[in-house]
């Protein structure tokens, strides 16, 4: 990130935010999509997230800190939106659950969803983590930092939703199983 850009956004330049915001605007959303797993709500987030930068980047100390600052706004505003709502909005029905598995475009899409739907199974604390870890690359103590929290709880929450998610993958597969066979005795 261009810190000279940042600096002249914390002086009130307009433009210099348009830039930034625009720079930004696709990897924050990335991450509160996969957080969410909405898109619409993912755009809230991120517009909100936006605003929140766009209010409290005067107060930031160090610029060369501003990527990491800028995730722990947005971390804030998918908490904030997921105690808002009950529960991951479910898109179950976008691929049957029995379709067979294949190396193309259509078994990468169903092991796509087959993954999503193991992620609705996580609390928010752990889809944070492993979106932070996994899909941006944070080391732990940088996820650590981020959220402020320590490096033992990032381990922890690692572990757990890394439990949850093989639990959850396993129990969908158990149905897909039970699905088929059933399928194959009505024959």
């Amino acid at each position: 990130m261009d810190q000279d850009l940042v600096v002249r956004v914390q002086e009130g330049d307009q433009r210099a935010f348009e830039t930034l915001a625009t720079a930004d605007h696709p990897r924050l959303y990335r991450v509160a999509y996969s957080v969410l797993g909405d898109h619409a709500l993912a755009q809230d987030v991120t517009q909100q997230a936006l605003l929140d930068i766009w209010r409290k980047l005067r107060r930031l100390r160090d610029p060369a800190k501003y990527e990491g600052w800028t995730y722990r706004l947005l971390v804030r505003a998918c908490y904030a939106e997921a105690k808002r709502r009950p529960k991951w909005t479910s898109n179950d029905d976008l691929l049957p659950a029995d379709e067979p598995r294949a190396a193309d475009a259509y078994g990468a899409a169903a092991d796509r969803d087959q993954l999503e739907r193991g992620f609705r199974h996580l609390s928010i604390d752990h889809r944070v983590v492993l979106a932070l870890h996994h899909l941006l690359g944070m080391t732990p103590e940088e996820v650590a930092e981020t959220l402020g929290i320590s490096r033992w709880t990032v381990y922890s929450r690692l572990e757990r939703a890394t439990k949850a998610m093989r639990a959850a993958l396993e129990a969908d597969d158990r149905t897909v199983t039970a699905t088929t066979e059933r399928q194959e005795v009505l024959r």
